[in-house]
């Protein structure tokens, strides 16, 4: 097997830039089975899995949703087989030209993918259709796996660029082509795939904190608080938003308010390879933090210097 088929779990982390907590839940969910060493399929069903968590959606729905969705359409595994939705609390899947909830069993029209003609129209194109989603998922895959080797990345760019030609409103496909011009430092063409990508899926948590990593380097403080403070209000247990924006917050000579989002992300991420820095620079604030005491209305008070 290829050295690029096979993805150790430092690596895995790198990639999807998810802490090991998570990694865990999912695997302790059963989401994903545990390892040391993960395929491309695995590296593509965890980032399924990081995009869904960057939703309302908890790991615990997840899992039923998938539950209910082997049941319904006897696939093996349906974040691999099916394009899975974000709706509310729960999942829905794309298949046969429709939206399918597992949990209920029914279909509902699928308004992206599908324009005018009712239920009908559906039907008549649902073979058009998951044929165009299954060619939209292998070329994202493909896309991801030249990501991973060394010299394709232009030819990843490439398959990103026609999948947002075929399916304007991919997010997915927006952030990872919008990642590598942040690498790239074209901080421009990143903030405008970004913003495309927040545009396109207002739920979507990492498309927001992706954002305000851009902005940050463009010293654009802040705009930046305000897009990893959306990422917070979409998903508030999001522990690298509250990392950055204790970050962004410090920067802007505010340390009261970078200590809460220390303080926070020490509770979600304790042993995370940030932790220690976390920890380092809440005690910094809380050092330098002098006491005054003063007497007001006849009463001695101990208030912040």
């Amino acid at each position: 097997m290829d050295a690029v088929s096979r993805y150790c779990r430092e690596d895995v982390l790198r990639i999807l830039r998810v802490p090991v907590r998570q990694l865990v839940a999912w695997e302790r969910a059963g989401l994903i089975g545990s390892s040391e060493m993960y395929s491309f399929d695995e590296l593509v069903q965890l980032r399924k899995l990081r995009d869904l968590t960057a939703t309302r959606i908890s790991v615990k729905s997840i899992r039923r949703s998938v539950d209910a969705m082997q049941k319904v359409s006897g696939m093996v595994n349906p974040l691999l087989e099916s394009v899975a939705v974000g709706h509310g609390t729960r999942l829905r899947f794309r298949q046969w030209g429709a939206l399918v909830d597992p949990m209920t069993r029914q279909m509902a029209f699928d308004f992206e993918l599908a324009h005018g003609g009712g239920m009908a129209v559906v039907r008549r194109r649902a073979q058009e259709i998951s044929a165009g989603i299954a060619e939209v998922q292998e070329m994202f895959q493909r896309a991801v796996r030249l990501e991973e080797i060394p010299g394709r990345l232009d030819e990843a760019k490439v398959v990103y660029e026609t999948i947002l030609e075929m399916q304007p409103g991919h997010a997915a496909a927006a952030i990872n082509l919008g990642t590598i011009r942040y690498n790239e430092r074209d901080f421009a063409g990143a903030e405008r795939l970004y913003r495309r990508a927040t545009v396109s899926d207002p739920e979507y948590a990492l498309a927001f904190f992706d954002l305000g990593n851009v902005l940050d380097e463009q010293q654009r403080m802040d705009e930046a608080v305000t897009a990893y403070q959306r990422a917070l209000a979409l998903v508030p247990q999001y522990a690298d938003a509250h990392y950055n924006l204790a970050l962004a917050y410090e920067r802007m000579k505010e340390p009261r308010k970078a200590l809460r989002h220390w303080t926070i992300y020490m509770r979600l991420d304790p042993s995370g390879p940030w932790a220690s820095h976390a920890r380092g620079q809440a005690k910094k604030i809380l050092g330098s933090e002098r006491l005054a005491i003063v007497t007001r209305h006849g009463r001695t008070m101990r208030i912040a210097g």
